[in-house]
């Protein structure tokens, strides 16, 4: 089978969750399959794009002059994108010349399928130009990312900036819905949220998957009264967790244990992120790491105090396959195959967050049997060849439709 694979925002380093996802799948479905990339993102030093061209029989890579400015630069950009009926994370990536290179790259081959990985992709592809099936990818729920920023924040500005995203990116997803042969969703939330808009049996859900030799359990011991949390901290809905965390749920587990630690691991975090760190002793904020498992295998317990999101998070089957004690919110394990008390504790009040982290902290034995669950859980049922092989059927399955389509020429 031949595959066109179309990402906006790059595919390496797969450091973030949907790079993480994408990458592991695509490697996987390249063992058997034809796969052209085709990925457009923000130009930056040090591009790692070029090195994936052994990969796969084809990658072609696309670096647009797009700001990663993260203050003033980017509301700018959303107060700007006002009027227009996109997105501002859609519209930022919709380039006259990706779109053209996209151009060029379907007249040169005929494919079976194209993935349109993420809704942001979607402004490259011109949906009613080609015959063959075309699916779409969705890590996230984009819109409900949106709307829950919205809820949350207490700014009045971004409020406005994050209802006005709400509503652009609702009509954007049910449009990108509507244009597709099949959606791939990463959770069954996901894909019921989406059947509000479209019939539930266009839809398949991709279980999410973890590499079980990489992320594996530790025989080191841990750092007594050590918290860590891991995540890219220039997404969003991570640094609210965060902030969340240290105002909110760090100060009641020091009542009773006053010499806790916590740990935030991840790119890029903000200026306000570092200086709210900085004013509270015995938390460190690395930024980039070359490896963010010895700092999960030295803590004691693993938090995810996520208050916004939507698919499924990566990192919560990261820390299991590392056999790590966790707690989060029950937003945070969203869309996972998790039971609270067997291979995690979850936890929505910051009163009893902290109460089941304090837990945790005097309870070693509770953190091992924890761990060792979580660890077998993902070991036997979530490895990538397991999540590879059913995003491989779909395909399959869409690319018999298509050939019966034509050999009774109904298709258009």
């Amino acid at each position: 089978m031949k595959i066109l694979w179309v990402k906006a925002g790059g595919l390496v380093p797969p450091q973030i969750g949907g790079k993480i996802r994408s990458y592991h799948i695509l490697r996987e479905l390249a063992k058997s399959h034809s796969v052209t990339l085709f990925t457009f993102y923000a130009a930056h030093p040090n591009d790692l794009h070029p090195q994936l061209k052994g990969a796969f029989d084809r990658v072609v890579y696309c670096p647009l002059k797009i700001s990663s400015d993260r203050g003033l630069g980017e509301l700018a950009g959303f107060l700007l994108n006002i009027f227009s009926s996109w997105p501002y994370s859609v519209s930022k990536y919709c380039r006259s010349e990706a779109q053209a290179r996209f151009r060029e790259v379907l007249k040169s081959d005929s494919y079976d399928a194209i993935i349109c990985d993420f809704v942001f992709a979607a402004s490259v592809i011109p949906w009613d130009e080609t015959s063959c099936p075309k699916l779409l990818f969705t890590h996230n729920v984009e819109a409900l990312i949106w709307k829950r920023h919205f809820e949350v924040s207490r700014n009045p500005l971004w409020k406005l900036v994050c209802w006005g995203e709400y509503q652009k990116m609702l009509r954007f997803e049910r449009s990108c819905l509507a244009k597709s042969s099949h959606v791939l969703t990463v959770s069954e939330a996901d894909r019921i949220f989406f059947s509000r808009f479209i019939d539930p049996s266009k839809m398949t859900v991709i279980s999410t998957g973890v590499d079980t030799n990489y992320f594996l359990p530790s025989t080191e011991e841990e750092t007594p009264d050590s918290l860590v949390f891991t995540g890219a901290m220039d997404w969003m809905p991570n640094e609210d967790g965060v902030i969340h965390f240290l105002h909110s749920i760090l100060p009641l587990i020091r009542r009773e244990i006053p010499n806790v630690t916590f740990t935030v691991v991840g790119r890029n975090p903000s200026d306000t992120l570092r200086a709210k760190a900085r004013q509270i002793p015995g938390v460190q904020v690395t930024g980039t790491v070359e490896d963010i498992r010895p700092y999960v295998r030295s803590a004691s317990v693993y938090v995810v105090p996520l208050r916004i999101g939507s698919g499924t998070r990566l990192k919560i089957f990261e820390a299991m396959a590392m056999g790590k004690a966790m707690v989060s919110t029950k937003l945070g394990a969203e869309g996972l195959p998790v039971t609270d008390g067997y291979n995690l504790l979850l936890a929505e009040a910051p009163e009893d967050f902290a109460q089941k982290i304090v837990l945790l902290l005097r309870d070693p034995a509770l953190r091992k049997s924890l761990g060792l669950r979580s660890r077998q859980l993902v070991e036997e049922h979530y490895s990538w060849a397991m999540v590879a092989a059913e995003f491989d059927a779909v395909l399959q399955s869409m690319t018999r439709v298509q050939e019966s389509l034509c050999a009774t020429g109904t298709d258009r």
